[in-house]
């Protein structure tokens, strides 16, 4: 079974076709790299999974453990085990983060018939993951996301995933505004994670990454059609001679 498949998908925002065919399938446990150069559709293709309405599905379908999610509004494909972090992490004044991964946690736990964390049984495993993330704990105190760095809201994504344990989580640039130090321990974390049987999209630019990650495919998008899929030797192509050569 794949945990996300997507089938001849055309995406169109108003009257403009920005994704025009798209085929993937992954398994429990992949983690799949997207590339392409800047206005091929990467993020529109995120936006699209996740579910939002700018983004009209004309064609082909979505699905998640065999399910087709194209009309499942975005907190009930949440729920079925779908995490998406966005290239430009949405800040929220006045809510507070921590109380946010709290409420999360349990939602995703009540809709898997999982018993309720309280608040104490919460904070001992947010402990843990913190620790493991190297993340700072004064940001559990602030608003979501408001007034972090690029890197600190990177980690918050990270962050939720430890939590909410999805089953396939689409990152969009998720090494912005990292240090290597970061980038190392985030993927990491990733590669372990993915020998739980959680499976990963990669969306970046960042030929650095490749180093550190387990990847089992990289799709490369161009003008909203996937052109070439294969192994990892595809990104040493690419960082000498550029798209062009695909």
């Amino acid at each position: 079974m794949y945990i996300l498949e997507i089938n001849n998908l055309k995406i169109k925002i108003k009257k403009k076709t920005i994704i025009k065919k798209i085929n993937i399938k992954i398994k429990p446990g992949e983690i799949h790299i997207l590339m392409g150069p800047n206005g091929s559709g990467k993020s529109t293709l995120s936006l699209a999974i996740a579910g939002n309405k700018k983004y009209k599905i004309k064609k082909g379908i979505i699905k998640i453990n065999n399910k087709i999610i194209n009309k499942i509004k975005i907190d009930e494909r949440a729920k079925m085990g779908l995490f998406v972090s966005f290239q430009n992490t949405i800040e929220i004044s006045g809510l507070n983060n921590e109380l946010f991964l709290y409420k999360s946690t349990n939602i995703i736990r009540n809709y898997n018939k999982k018993k309720k964390l309280n608040i104490l049984e919460f904070k001992k495993k947010i402990k843990k993951k913190i620790k493991l993330l190297n993340y700072p704990k004064k940001l559990l105190k602030r608003s979501l996301n408001k007034g972090f760095s690029g890197g600190e809201k990177k980690k918050n994504d990270i962050l939720q995933i430890l939590l909410l344990k999805p089953k396939i989580s689409i990152l969009d640039e998720i090494d912005s505004g990292l240090d290597i130090d970061s980038l190392k321990n985030v993927s990491k974390i990733i590669n372990n994670l993915k020998n739980k049987k959680m499976s990963f999209i990669i969306i970046t630019h960042n030929i650095k990454i490749y180093d550190y990650l387990n990847i089992d495919k990289v799709h490369i998008l161009n003008n909203g059609k996937i052109i070439k899929s294969g192994k990892k030797n595809i990104i040493k192509i690419i960082e000498k001679k550029g798209y062009k050569k695909i």
